[in-house]
Protein backbone atom coordinates (compact mmCIF):
# COMPACT_ATOMS: atom_id res chain seq x y z
CA UNK A 1 0.00 0.00 0.00
CA UNK A 2 1.51 3.28 -0.55
CA UNK A 3 1.92 6.06 1.82
CA UNK A 4 -0.55 8.36 0.26
CA UNK A 5 -3.38 5.74 0.95
CA UNK A 6 -2.04 4.81 4.49
CA UNK A 7 -2.34 8.65 5.50
CA UNK A 8 -5.68 8.85 3.85
CA UNK A 9 -6.91 5.92 5.34
CA UNK A 10 -5.75 6.88 8.82
CA UNK A 11 -7.07 10.47 8.42
CA UNK A 12 -10.44 8.93 7.29
CA UNK A 13 -10.39 6.84 10.95
CA UNK A 14 -9.34 9.68 12.92
CA UNK A 15 -12.39 11.82 11.58
CA UNK A 16 -14.98 9.13 12.28
CA UNK A 17 -13.33 8.51 15.96
CA UNK A 18 -14.13 11.50 16.61
CA UNK A 19 -17.74 11.23 15.30
CA UNK A 20 -18.67 8.30 16.99
CA UNK A 21 -17.70 9.89 20.21
CA UNK A 22 -20.51 12.97 19.13
CA UNK A 23 -23.31 10.67 17.91
CA UNK A 24 -22.98 8.44 20.75
CA UNK A 25 -23.43 11.75 23.34
CA UNK A 26 -26.42 13.11 20.82
CA UNK A 27 -27.78 9.73 21.18
CA UNK A 28 -27.68 9.50 25.03
CA UNK A 29 -29.14 12.70 25.53
CA UNK A 30 -32.01 12.41 22.68
CA UNK A 31 -33.12 8.88 24.00
CA UNK A 32 -32.98 10.42 27.86
CA UNK A 33 -35.83 13.12 26.44
CA UNK A 34 -38.07 11.23 24.14
CA UNK A 35 -38.13 8.42 27.36
CA UNK A 36 -38.85 10.82 29.58
CA UNK A 37 -41.44 13.15 27.79
CA UNK A 38 -43.18 9.93 25.97
CA UNK A 39 -42.54 11.57 22.55
CA UNK A 40 -42.54 9.11 19.76
CA UNK A 41 -40.70 11.85 17.58
CA UNK A 42 -37.91 12.41 19.67
CA UNK A 43 -37.18 8.47 20.15
CA UNK A 44 -37.32 8.39 16.16
CA UNK A 45 -34.65 11.12 16.05
CA UNK A 46 -32.78 9.35 18.37
CA UNK A 47 -33.15 6.16 16.42
CA UNK A 48 -32.20 7.92 13.64
CA UNK A 49 -29.07 9.65 15.44
CA UNK A 50 -28.22 6.13 16.30
CA UNK A 51 -27.70 5.13 13.02
CA UNK A 52 -24.74 8.02 12.42
CA UNK A 53 -22.82 6.03 15.21
CA UNK A 54 -23.37 2.34 13.73
CA UNK A 55 -22.35 3.84 10.51
CA UNK A 56 -19.20 5.08 12.23
CA UNK A 57 -18.94 1.73 13.99
CA UNK A 58 -19.13 0.37 10.52
CA UNK A 59 -17.42 3.05 8.72
CA UNK A 60 -13.74 1.73 11.13
CA UNK A 61 -14.12 -1.73 9.76
CA UNK A 62 -14.72 -1.13 5.96
CA UNK A 63 -12.29 1.47 6.02
CA UNK A 64 -9.46 -0.75 6.95
CA UNK A 65 -10.94 -3.17 4.79
CA UNK A 66 -10.91 -0.94 1.91
CA UNK A 67 -7.15 0.59 2.46
CA UNK A 68 -5.68 -3.00 2.42
CA UNK A 69 -3.55 -3.11 -0.61
CA UNK A 70 -3.99 -5.04 -4.27
CA UNK A 71 -4.00 -8.93 -3.83
CA UNK A 72 -4.41 -11.52 -6.31
CA UNK A 73 -8.26 -11.81 -5.54
CA UNK A 74 -8.07 -7.83 -6.04
CA UNK A 75 -5.92 -6.50 -8.45
CA UNK A 76 -7.49 -3.04 -8.17
CA UNK A 77 -7.69 -3.04 -4.88
CA UNK A 78 -10.47 -2.62 -2.07
CA UNK A 79 -11.78 0.26 -2.44
CA UNK A 80 -14.97 -0.40 -3.08
CA UNK A 81 -15.34 -2.04 -0.10
CA UNK A 82 -15.61 1.80 1.41
CA UNK A 83 -18.77 2.26 -0.75
CA UNK A 84 -20.55 -0.75 -0.54
CA UNK A 85 -20.30 0.42 3.82
CA UNK A 86 -22.01 3.88 2.17
CA UNK A 87 -24.83 1.26 0.21
CA UNK A 88 -24.87 -0.25 4.03
CA UNK A 89 -26.07 3.09 5.24
CA UNK A 90 -29.25 2.78 2.67
CA UNK A 91 -30.15 -0.85 4.66
CA UNK A 92 -29.94 0.83 7.90
CA UNK A 93 -32.15 3.74 6.89
CA UNK A 94 -35.00 1.17 5.67
CA UNK A 95 -34.92 -0.61 8.84
CA UNK A 96 -34.98 2.76 10.78
CA UNK A 97 -37.91 4.25 8.75
CA UNK A 98 -39.98 0.75 8.87
CA UNK A 99 -39.76 0.66 12.49
CA UNK A 100 -40.75 4.67 12.49
CA UNK A 101 -43.32 4.49 10.25
CA UNK A 102 -45.20 1.29 12.13
CA UNK A 103 -45.09 2.90 15.43
CA UNK A 104 -46.09 6.76 14.04
CA UNK A 105 -49.15 5.36 12.46
CA UNK A 106 -50.19 3.17 15.35
CA UNK A 107 -50.38 5.90 17.77
CA UNK A 108 -51.95 8.30 15.32
CA UNK A 109 -54.55 6.09 15.09
CA UNK A 110 -55.47 5.69 18.84
CA UNK A 111 -55.66 9.39 19.42
CA UNK A 112 -52.08 10.33 19.94
CA UNK A 113 -50.59 10.48 23.44
CA UNK A 114 -49.66 12.90 25.98
CA UNK A 115 -45.69 14.30 25.79
CA UNK A 116 -44.38 15.89 28.74
CA UNK A 117 -41.01 17.93 27.59
CA UNK A 118 -39.19 20.41 30.09
CA UNK A 119 -37.79 23.66 29.35
CA UNK A 120 -34.30 22.23 30.36
CA UNK A 121 -35.34 19.14 27.51
CA UNK A 122 -36.07 21.50 25.40
CA UNK A 123 -32.64 23.47 25.92
CA UNK A 124 -30.64 19.95 25.52
CA UNK A 125 -32.02 18.93 22.41
CA UNK A 126 -30.77 22.92 21.05
CA UNK A 127 -27.97 21.34 22.31
CA UNK A 128 -27.73 18.25 20.14
CA UNK A 129 -28.96 20.56 16.80
CA UNK A 130 -26.27 22.71 17.46
CA UNK A 131 -23.85 19.47 17.20
CA UNK A 132 -25.50 17.98 14.33
CA UNK A 133 -24.35 20.90 12.64
CA UNK A 134 -21.05 21.05 13.39
CA UNK A 135 -20.83 17.15 12.87
CA UNK A 136 -22.56 17.42 9.24
CA UNK A 137 -20.20 20.39 8.06
CA UNK A 138 -16.79 18.92 9.07
CA UNK A 139 -17.33 15.75 7.96
CA UNK A 140 -19.02 16.74 4.45
CA UNK A 141 -15.89 19.20 4.78
CA UNK A 142 -13.50 16.29 5.31
CA UNK A 143 -14.94 13.85 3.19
CA UNK A 144 -14.74 16.62 -0.13
CA UNK A 145 -10.92 16.10 1.26
CA UNK A 146 -10.20 12.32 1.29
CA UNK A 147 -12.70 11.31 -1.83
CA UNK A 148 -14.68 9.38 1.16
CA UNK A 149 -17.85 8.00 -0.26
CA UNK A 150 -18.23 6.89 3.06
CA UNK A 151 -18.22 10.20 4.71
CA UNK A 152 -20.46 12.18 2.46
CA UNK A 153 -23.03 10.25 2.65
CA UNK A 154 -22.65 9.67 6.65
CA UNK A 155 -22.41 13.54 6.10
CA UNK A 156 -25.95 13.87 4.11
CA UNK A 157 -27.17 11.73 6.85
CA UNK A 158 -26.42 13.48 9.80
CA UNK A 159 -27.40 16.96 7.52
CA UNK A 160 -31.03 15.20 7.65
CA UNK A 161 -30.38 14.69 11.91
CA UNK A 162 -30.38 18.69 11.35
CA UNK A 163 -33.83 19.47 9.75
CA UNK A 164 -35.06 16.23 12.10
CA UNK A 165 -34.29 17.65 15.23
CA UNK A 166 -35.56 20.92 14.06
CA UNK A 167 -38.68 19.86 13.31
CA UNK A 168 -39.04 17.58 16.63
CA UNK A 169 -38.77 20.66 18.35
CA UNK A 170 -41.38 22.66 16.53
CA UNK A 171 -43.80 19.24 17.65
CA UNK A 172 -43.23 19.43 21.17
CA UNK A 173 -43.82 23.10 21.46
CA UNK A 174 -47.34 22.24 19.42
CA UNK A 175 -47.58 19.01 21.78
CA UNK A 176 -47.39 21.24 25.04
CA UNK A 177 -50.29 22.92 23.98
CA UNK A 178 -52.31 20.09 24.08
CA UNK A 179 -52.27 18.84 20.26
CA UNK A 180 -51.43 15.26 20.41
CA UNK A 181 -51.58 14.30 16.74
CA UNK A 182 -48.70 16.33 16.24
CA UNK A 183 -46.11 13.89 17.77
CA UNK A 184 -46.66 11.28 15.57
CA UNK A 185 -47.27 13.32 12.25
CA UNK A 186 -43.51 14.56 13.20
CA UNK A 187 -42.46 11.04 13.27
CA UNK A 188 -43.85 10.19 10.02
CA UNK A 189 -42.37 13.17 8.73
CA UNK A 190 -39.06 12.05 10.21
CA UNK A 191 -39.40 8.80 8.25
CA UNK A 192 -39.85 10.37 4.52
CA UNK A 193 -36.88 12.12 5.25
CA UNK A 194 -34.88 9.18 5.78
CA UNK A 195 -36.19 8.01 2.69
CA UNK A 196 -34.64 10.76 0.74
CA UNK A 197 -31.52 10.60 2.21
CA UNK A 198 -31.30 6.83 1.52
CA UNK A 199 -32.67 7.57 -1.95
CA UNK A 200 -29.63 10.48 -2.23
CA UNK A 201 -27.30 8.15 -1.26
CA UNK A 202 -28.04 5.50 -3.01
CA UNK A 203 -27.74 7.79 -5.62
CA UNK A 204 -23.91 8.05 -5.22
CA UNK A 205 -22.82 4.78 -4.88
CA UNK A 206 -24.54 2.35 -6.97
CA UNK A 207 -23.16 3.83 -10.35
CA UNK A 208 -20.12 3.35 -8.97
CA UNK A 209 -20.86 -0.71 -7.85
CA UNK A 210 -22.15 -0.84 -11.46
CA UNK A 211 -18.73 0.35 -13.11
CA UNK A 212 -20.80 3.52 -14.32
CA UNK A 213 -18.35 5.14 -16.97
CA UNK A 214 -16.46 7.59 -15.01
CA UNK A 215 -14.97 9.98 -17.91
CA UNK A 216 -16.79 11.14 -21.10
CA UNK A 217 -15.65 8.79 -23.34
CA UNK A 218 -14.79 12.01 -26.15
CA UNK A 219 -12.63 13.49 -23.40
CA UNK A 220 -10.25 10.63 -23.25
CA UNK A 221 -10.43 9.92 -26.86
CA UNK A 222 -9.22 13.73 -27.37
CA UNK A 223 -6.81 13.28 -25.06
CA UNK A 224 -4.88 10.63 -26.17
CA UNK A 225 -5.29 11.51 -30.18
CA UNK A 226 -3.28 14.73 -29.44
CA UNK A 227 -0.33 12.73 -28.17
CA UNK A 228 1.89 12.72 -31.63
CA UNK A 229 2.33 9.53 -33.38
CA UNK A 230 -1.49 8.70 -32.26
CA UNK A 231 -3.50 8.04 -35.49
CA UNK A 232 -6.99 7.62 -33.68
CA UNK A 233 -7.97 6.17 -30.04
CA UNK A 234 -11.07 3.66 -29.68
CA UNK A 235 -12.11 0.91 -27.58
CA UNK A 236 -12.50 3.07 -24.52
CA UNK A 237 -13.59 2.50 -21.17
CA UNK A 238 -13.03 4.41 -17.75
CA UNK A 239 -14.84 3.29 -14.25
CA UNK A 240 -14.84 4.73 -10.43
CA UNK A 241 -17.11 7.09 -10.69
CA UNK A 242 -16.84 10.18 -7.62
CA UNK A 243 -14.67 7.51 -5.20
CA UNK A 244 -11.30 9.53 -6.13
CA UNK A 245 -9.94 6.58 -8.18
CA UNK A 246 -10.61 6.26 -11.32
CA UNK A 247 -9.13 3.84 -14.32
CA UNK A 248 -9.31 3.61 -18.37
CA UNK A 249 -8.38 1.67 -20.87
CA UNK A 250 -7.90 2.88 -24.49
CA UNK A 251 -6.73 1.15 -27.62
CA UNK A 252 -5.25 3.38 -30.28
CA UNK A 253 -4.09 3.16 -33.53
CA UNK A 254 -0.20 4.16 -34.63
CA UNK A 255 1.74 4.07 -37.75
CA UNK A 256 2.54 0.37 -38.93
CA UNK A 257 6.21 1.08 -39.60
CA UNK A 258 6.35 2.42 -36.13
CA UNK A 259 9.16 -0.35 -34.70
CA UNK A 260 8.13 -1.66 -31.09
CA UNK A 261 9.94 1.05 -29.41
CA UNK A 262 8.33 3.54 -30.60
CA UNK A 263 5.13 2.25 -30.63
CA UNK A 264 5.67 1.75 -26.65
CA UNK A 265 7.01 5.27 -26.38
CA UNK A 266 3.71 6.40 -27.81
CA UNK A 267 1.34 4.33 -25.40
CA UNK A 268 3.62 5.76 -22.28
CA UNK A 269 3.00 9.06 -23.44
CA UNK A 270 -0.19 8.42 -24.04
CA UNK A 271 -0.76 6.58 -20.32
CA UNK A 272 1.04 10.02 -18.59
CA UNK A 273 -1.14 12.88 -20.41
CA UNK A 274 -4.63 10.68 -19.50
CA UNK A 275 -2.97 10.52 -15.46
CA UNK A 276 -2.07 14.14 -15.57
CA UNK A 277 -5.16 15.38 -17.34
CA UNK A 278 -8.24 13.32 -16.22
CA UNK A 279 -6.69 12.71 -13.08
CA UNK A 280 -6.82 8.95 -13.25
CA UNK A 281 -5.42 6.55 -10.78
CA UNK A 282 -4.58 4.07 -13.69
CA UNK A 283 -4.53 3.58 -17.52
CA UNK A 284 -4.28 0.18 -19.59
CA UNK A 285 -3.24 1.61 -22.95
CA UNK A 286 -3.20 -0.90 -25.86
CA UNK A 287 -1.13 -0.71 -29.39
CA UNK A 288 -2.49 -1.90 -32.90
CA UNK A 289 -1.47 -0.49 -36.24
CA UNK A 290 -3.68 1.28 -37.83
Amino acid sequence: MSGRALDRSAAVRRVLRGLLVANIAVVIVKVAIGAFAGSLAVMGDALHSSVDAVNNILGLIVIRVAARAPDEDHPYGHRKFETLGALAIVVFLSITCFELLRSAIGRLLDGGHPVAITDAGLMLLLATLATNVFVAWYEHRRGQQLSSELLIADAAHTRTDVFITIGVLIGLLFSRQGHLWVDPVVAIVVALLIVRVGYQIAQRVVPVLVDERAIPEPAIRQSAQAVDGVVSAYGIRSRGGNTGVRYAEVTIAVDPNANVAAAHAIADAVEEKLKKELELEEVTVHVEPC
